[in-house]
C-alpha cells in the first residue's frame, strides 16, 4: 500500500501504553497501524477518544504476543478478529486484517488476511479506512482523505452492497454525516439507505440505540435527522417520533446554556406519553436509568415555569433532583416557556438539605413501630420543604408530635 501523506506524530501515539502494545505486536516484524477514528479525528484536529490498531497478525497470535508482553487481553470479538488490550485504566482495540466470507445483513463470517487493501475494501465508509504508521505515515487506499477534507460521507465501493452486508450501516451513514458531513449527502449512499430502511427491523435494539444516541450527541444533529425523516429512516427505527420541531427548540436552548445531552434530545424527539417512552426503552433495550428518565420527561409530575422564586425552585429541586430539574427547564424553553436561566442558576448552587428527623425520633416519643411512622415523617418532610427547609430539629419534632396526635398514633 502506497503512502498518501503524513500526519504529525500525536502525543497519544507516544504514550507508554500505546508504545507497549505496538512493541508487542511488532515482534513478528509485521507492521501494526492506527486505523479509523483516531486517524480521522487527528487529521481534523479533534480530540481522540478511542485508539484502534490494525495488524496482519491473526487474533490467536495477537493474544499470544500481548500476553507475552504482560498486557491483559480481553477477547471482545475473537470471531471477528478483535481483542482489547488493557494496561491499567487504558485500553485499545486491536483488530486483525480481515475479509468478509459470508454476510446476512446482521453478522459476518470473516477470514483473516495480511492484505491491507482487502481489509480497507470491506470497511463501511471511506473515512473509516484511513491507516497510519506509528511514525505518522498515512495510507488511504479508498479515497478517504479527499472525502474527509470535503466533509463528504461516502460508502466504500457499492453502497447497496455495503448495506446488504450489514443494515446498521444505514444508521452509521447518517450518524457520520451528522458528525463529519459538510456537503450535500452522497446521492448513491442516500438512495441505498432509503432502500435499506426495510432491513432495519432485523437489527438488535442495542445496536440501533448505540447509533441513534451517538447521532443525537453530535453538535448539530438536525440536518441528518431531517434526511432520515424525509427518507423514511427515522420512522423505521423510531415510530414514536413527533417530528423535529421540539428537538430544534431544545437544541437551541441547550446551545445557549452550554448543556447538550443526547438522552434529553431523545426525549424531545418522541411523543410526550409514558407509553411511547416505555415502548422506545423496550425496543432499544435502554438501561433502567435511561428508561426512567425518558418516562419521567414524558409526563413529569411537576411543571417548571419562568418566574419561579428561589423557594419554589428549591422545593422542586428537593423532590426531583438537579439533573431532572435542568431537563425540565430546557424542555420548557423548547416549548416556548421563556428564559429559565435564573432558575438553573439556583439549581447550580443547590445543596440538598437533610431532614433533621429520623424514625428513632418518633420511637423516642413512645410511638410503636409501624408504617404510620413513615407516613408521619413524610408529612413532616412535606411541611419542612414547604417552609423552605428552615425548621430545625426542635421545630420538626414538634410538628411530628402534632402529626402523630392528629393521626391518633399517640405521642
Amino acid at each position: 500500500m502506497e503512502a498518501a501523506g503524513r500526519l504529525p506524530v500525536q502525543p497519544w501515539m507516544r504514550t507508554a501504553e500505546v508504545s507497549a502494545v505496538l512493541a508487542a505486536l511488532a515482534g513478528a516484524g509485521a507492521p501494526a497501524r492506527f486505523v479509523g477514528g483516531c486517524v480521522r479525528d487527528a487529521l481534523l484536529e479533534r480530540p481522540v477518544k478511542d485508539i484502534d490498531i490494525a495488524t496482519p497478525e491473526p487474533p490467536d497470535r495477537v493474544v499470544q504476543r500481548l500476553a507475552a508482553a504482560g498486557i491483559r487481553v480481553v477477547p471482545t470479538g475473537m470471531a471477528h478478529g478483535t481483542v482489547t488490550a488493557v494496561i491499567g485504566r487504558w485500553n485499545a482495540e486491536v483488530t486483525s486484517l480481515r475479509v468478509d466470507v459470508e454476510t446476512d445483513g446482521r453478522h459476518a463470517r470473516v477470514a483473516f488476511t495480511d492484505d491491507w487493501g482487502a481489509d480497507a475494501a470491506r470497511r463501511d465508509l471511506t473515512i473509516n479506512a484511513l491507516y497510519c504508521d506509528p511514525d505518522g505515515t498515512l495510507y488511504d487506499p479508498v479515497g478517504g482523505l479527499a472525502d474527509l477534507r470535503a466533509g463528504r460521507v461516502r460508502f466504500v465501493g457499492r453502497a447497496a452492497l455495503r448495506i446488504c452486508e450489514d443494515a446498521l450501516r444505514v444508521l452509521r451513514f447518517f450518524r457520520f454525516h451528522a458528525w463529519y458531513g459538510r456537503t450535500a449527502p452522497d446521492g448513491d449512499g442516500l438512495a441505498a439507505c432509503r432502500a435499506g430502511a426495510a432491513l432495519l427491523h432485523r437489527l438488535s435494539g442495542e445496536r440501533v440505540a448505540g447509533e441513534l444516541l451517538r447521532l443525537l450527541a453530535a453538535e448539530a444533529p438536525l440536518p441528518a435527522l431531517a434526511l432520515m425523516l424525509d427518507h423514511g429512516i427515522l420512522a423505521a427505527i423510531l415510530p414514536e417520533h413527533r417530528g423535529l420541531e421540539r428537538l430544534a427548540g431544545l437544541i437551541a436552548a441547550e446551545d445557549a446554556a452550554g448543556l447538550p445531552d443526547r438522552e434529553r434530545r431523545l426525549a424531545a424527539l418522541i411523543r410526550s406519553e409514558v407509553a411511547a417512552a416505555e415502548a422506545v426503552a423496550d425496543r432499544l433495550r435502554l438501561a433502567n436509568r435511561q428508561r426512567d428518565r425518558l418516562a419521567f420527561l414524558a409526563a413529569p409530575p411537576v411543571r417548571v415555569v419562568q418566574g419561579l422564586g428561589p423557594p419554589q425552585v428549591r422545593q422542586v429541586l428537593y423532590w426531583i433532583g438537579p439533573e431532572r430539574f435542568v431537563d425540565l427547564t430546557l424542555l420548557a424553553e423548547a416549548d416556548g416557556g421563556g428564559d429559565l436561566a435564573p432558575e438553573r442558576a439556583v439549581a447550580r448552587a443547590w445543596q440538598a438539605p437533610r431532614l433533621p428527623l429520623r424514625g428513632r425520633d418518633a420511637l423516642a416519643l413512645g410511638v410503636a413501630p409501624g408504617p404510620h411512622v413513615g407516613q408521619a415523617l413524610a408529612a413532616v418532610e412535606a411541611w419542612w420543604a414547604a417552609e423552605d427547609f428552615q425548621p430545625d430539629h426542635t421545630a420538626c419534632l414538634a410538628k411530628l408530635r402534632a402529626v402523630l396526635l392528629s393521626a391518633g398514633s399517640g405521642a
